[in-house]
């Protein structure tokens, strides 16, 4: 089986934390080359040094905040290397029911999860296509597959990332570029542990009490760990994953319930 990655050139967006931080650690592993891309400086200069070098990679970063849309464009534009691998991660819009989003809450998200990996792909396509190898991975949600209660605008946003990757996939595969998602389940990150604290304050109970509420609805019994998550996006990203396109795969300890 073919995970090599060395002298491929790959962006993971959103990484300094969670499941963008560990895909960027794992992608470093298998010999490629990181571009770092989110918002604090000093979080990205830690992950920098934290990232594998045996290969004899260089490593770079991005700092920007994905909620300035022209201001991403142009900082990716100055980009000058071939990209092969592009991991569009984004943190997700906050917690409540639709009828209570406001429509900017709709309007931002849109912003930062359609219209960035837009922008995004626009800058690495056309390097794939001449490298004749291309890796666009989207970390979204199982909300994909299954509404989540009390994430209205996060499950309209995600469904609308998928069918945006799902038409991309069709248009590129020919080129040799897969595009696919990955849906993380209930994953031990900072966002979990938000939304735990927020869905106890509105129905007034224990963060404890929710947290093995949320347990109880997984096969595995346990919430994921990031690196797993980031291991189903490495495995997409390298040779060996070439006839997977067009697909949502869920990380999420059998969760979900549909197939």
């Amino acid at each position: 089986m073919n995970l090599n990655l060395k002298n491929k050139n790959a962006i993971v967006c959103g990484s300094t934390q969670g499941i963008g931080e560990s895909s960027a650690i794992e992608l470093a592993k298998l010999g490629a080359n990181i571009t770092l891309i989110a918002r604090n400086e000093s979080k990205l200069l830690n992950v920098l040094n934290e990232l594998d070098k045996s290969h004899g990679q260089t490593h770079s970063f991005v700092c920007i905040d994905f909620s300035d849309t022209t201001k991403l464009k142009e900082e990716v534009n100055l980009l000058k290397e071939t990209y092969h691998i592009l991991v569009n991660n984004t943190g997700g819009p906050a917690a409540g029911p639709i009828t209570k989003a406001k429509i900017k809450s709709f309007e931002e998200a849109f912003r930062m999860h359609l219209i960035n990996n837009q922008i995004l792909a626009q800058k690495v396509v056309e390097g794939m296509k001449k490298e004749g190898y291309g890796r666009i991975v989207n970390i979204i949600s199982t909300s994909v597959k299954a509404p989540i209660p009390g994430l209205g605008v996060s499950n309209t946003i995600r469904a609308a990332v998928a069918n945006w990757a799902k038409t991309l996939s069709i248009e590129l595969g020919a080129y040799g570029i897969t595009v696919n998602n990955v849906l993380p389940g209930f994953t031990n990150t900072n966002r979990l542990k938000n939304l735990i604290s927020k869905k106890a304050e509105i129905q007034g109970k224990k963060q404890e009490e929710i947290l093995n509420e949320m347990k109880s609805q997984v096969p595995a019994k346990r919430f994921g760990e990031a690196f797993e998550v980031a291991n189903a996006v490495a495995f997409l990203c390298t040779p060996a994953a070439s006839y997977i396109n067009g697909i949502n795969i869920p990380v999420d300890g059998g969760r979900t319930k549909s197939l």
